[in-house]
């Protein structure tokens, strides 16, 4: 294979090394043996709501949905009927640093199911026609429309989302963690910027930032790689395109004295959300931590947050509580969660400052510590029981952590890790008075104070 760059990492449960290939456009394919009948394709873009400014925030989603919608060779819905009739899940998804999509079929016999998912699925990634028809003419959300496309679907996914509690509440919190970051903006984007948007401006965001630099294509199955990986090379012809440099933002500092949101909606109970900034997910052992403080504080009924704020009240408070961690490439984020009742809700949030400040100030059990790395290694072993799961862990590495060398001593680095050492990040980026707080109360607490 010529003007390719072939070298393999070791990822844990996986009987053989993945193999990297990376090929002199920039174009990144990945193989990964999984023996079995299934195989997964999956091409993953380093775009999403990162890339996005306030004219054009949701046209990364817009984009994935028109994908789909047909190429030079192919009309729009043949790709998906003609892979769904052979057994296959196909679907995609975007999120703030990448936009992936996939195919999940039985291999067929001669590999005949592979190489007709190869060729289509190269084809939508290379020559989407975007046509005019599918998008649906620009409108005012005033109006009403009798022909609906695919800008309609979208503005109805924007809308149901609207009327979510924890939506509101996330978005809130998100909204007021950074100041000028993309990472602000809600992925789906917003009603007014697809109703209106324009064909050439989805047109030009694709050419800008679906290069070979920005793409990786993942393969997992049983495979010769010796067989595949040229097939792959070729389907994928980029034809000469340019890439487009790497953008890098500036990230928000922690919001030092915190924020304060309360909103008000048609809603039974309180809502709150507590975030952080965490850190760039290329720091693998602060993200490994930061994501067991989560575990730890709000993982299932035995979680801390759970057990003392639940459990062991005397007086029911709160419905639920949960904590969990988003790994970012710029930048992660921490979240704490709960939902409870609204006449309570001073004593809520105070109840809520203490776990937060106990855990940084006691830190954690030996107990506890065994247990969360008990949970991580129980979780890389699922992620490698299915070609879907192996598949989504590879293109996430490579797109938000960049590269999948970490991947390697990923288990080392769990085992390392000390209860002292996740007191002293908890300390770090769990400080109470530096919080960003969301709150979302019933509408007849509106005047309450």
């Amino acid at each position: 294979m010529k003007n390719i760059k072939k070298s393999l990492v070791n990822y844990p449960f996986l009987e053989k090394p993945i193999e990297i290939y990376e090929r002199e456009c920039g174009h990144k394919i990945i193989y990964a043996y999984k023996k079995g009948s299934l195989i997964n394709i999956s091409s993953w873009v380093k775009t999403g709501s990162i890339n996005e400014n306030d004219e054009n925030n949701g046209i990364s989603h817009f984009l994935e949905h028109l994908m789909f919608k047909g190429t030079s060779k192919h009309k729009a819905g043949y790709f998906d009927k003609t892979l769904e009739s052979k057994g296959a899940i196909v679907n995609a998804a975007t999120w703030k640093d990448y936009t992936f999509y996939y195919v999940t079929i039985p291999k067929g016999s001669d590999d005949k199911n592979f190489k007709e998912m190869l060729e289509l699925h190269a084809d939508m990634m290379l020559d989407p026609v975007i046509p005019p028809e599918e998008i649906g003419e620009p409108f005012d959300l005033n109006e009403p429309v009798t022909t609906k496309r695919e800008r309609h679907v979208v503005i109805e996914e924007i809308r149901m989302r609207k009327d979510q509690p924890w939506t509101k509440v996330y978005n809130s919190v998100n909204a007021n963690l950074y100041t000028s970051h993309p990472y602000k903006r809600d992925v789906i984007g917003n009603e007014q910027i697809i109703s209106t948007i324009k064909r050439e401006d989805i047109l030009d965001y694709y050419k800008k930032f679906y290069t070979p630099n920005n793409i990786t294509t993942v393969l997992v199955g049983d495979f010769n790689p010796e067989e595949v990986i040229p097939q792959i090379a070729k389907e994928f012809d980029f034809r000469g395109r340019l890439n487009t440099p790497k953008i890098e933002y500036e990230i928000d500092s922690q919001h030092v004295g915190g924020k304060y949101i309360e909103q008000y909606s048609n809603v039974n109970t309180g809502y709150t959300m507590f975030g952080y900034l965490g850190v760039k997910a290329s720091d693998v052992r602060k993200t490994i931590i930061l994501g067991m403080i989560c575990s730890i504080l709000g993982y299932g009924l035995s979680a801390r947050l759970y057990q003392e704020l639940i459990e062991k009240m005397p007086e029911c408070i709160f419905n639920e509580v949960s904590a969990y961690y988003y790994s970012f490439r710029d930048g992660g984020n921490i979240f704490i969660s709960a939902n409870f009742k609204p006449e309570l809700k001073d004593i809520a949030l105070e109840k809520l400052k203490e776990q937060i400040q106990k855990f940084c100030t006691e830190g954690i059990t030996e107990r506890e510590l065994k247990k969360v790395k008990k949970r991580l290694k129980v979780d890389i072993a699922s992620s490698s029981e299915t070609v879907s799961d192996i598949a989504d862990t590879i293109g996430e590495f490579m797109t938000v952590y960049e590269n999948l060398d970490c991947i390697e001593e990923y288990i080392n680095t769990i085992d390392m890790i000390t209860a002292e050492e996740i007191k002293l990040v908890a300390q770090q980026y769990l400080n109470v008075d530096n919080s960003v707080i969301s709150v979302l109360m019933p509408e007849e607490y509106k005047n309450k104070g």
